[in-house]
């Protein structure tokens, strides 16, 4: 694993982003985990989150592409923060967007927050995690509906910090089954595989991860777990 994947492992755990227990999801699922990515309030949480996001996305799509779209809104402070990152290690300006939930008729008019979107555009969708994918689907639409021929404006990809690696609609994972409907690609940061690798450890009594939270994780993936997307 690499290392930023590992001290992004901390990282979530540290910020008490990442929790384990008995959560019930917004799909009604009963899940022994559970990560808000709105738990990341400061300065520093969101500095170090973006050079996190900027190094997975430079890893897995390199440089070609030019705006971050960060849906309404957790997306928002992730897009942000992911672009001053890129600059900062990476030597690319990058431009941010973001959708409003309501669009404005007056001043900065229009649904969009940030740059607009332009012919030529190549878009990544910055999110914090994906179960469902409904937050796509209303996305999709938007960044798309900003050109009158859809193909002006790419969207290259869908970048995550957690994959949950469950089943989302169907049989497949949520990552998956956006990349089979849409065309492009999706990637996360770490994958709840990576986190279990790094901080399980049955022989420490302090571990996070408790034998009876592990067993409950076991379970949960018995019924609601896939293999890779």
């Amino acid at each position: 694993m690499e290392q930023y994947k590992e001290d992004f492992i901390d990282f979530m755990v540290k910020s008490k982003v990442l929790k384990f227990g008995n959560f019930t999801l917004k799909s009604g699922r009963k899940s022994p985990f559970f990560m808000n990515a709105g738990a990341y309030v400061t300065g520093d949480q969101l500095t170090q989150l973006g050079r996190f996001y900027a190094q997975a996305i430079h890893e897995h799509f390199g440089d070609n592409f030019n705006v971050l779209f960060g849906p309404a809104y957790k997306g928002i402070p992730l897009a942000v923060s992911t672009v001053i990152a890129y600059q900062e290690l990476f030597n690319k300006e990058i431009r941010y967007c973001s959708n409003r939930k309501e669009e404005k008729d007056h001043g900065d008019t229009g649904i969009l927050l940030g740059t607009k979107l332009k012919k030529g555009d190549r878009v990544i969708i910055i999110e914090d995690v994906t179960t469902s994918g409904k937050s796509i689907e209303e996305t999709v639409p938007i960044i798309r509906a900003q050109s009158k021929n859809p193909d002006d404006i790419k969207i290259i990809g869908l970048i995550v910090s957690l994959n949950r690696m469950e089943k989302g609609k169907g049989s497949k994972g949520a990552l998956a089954e956006i990349s089979d409907l849409y065309g492009f690609e999706t990637h996360a940061i770490v994958s709840m595989q990576d986190v279990v690798q790094k901080i399980y450890n049955p022989d420490d009594s302090n571990c996070i991860i408790s034998p009876e939270i592990k067993k409950a994780m076991d379970q949960y993936y018995a019924l609601y777990g896939i293999n890779g997307n």
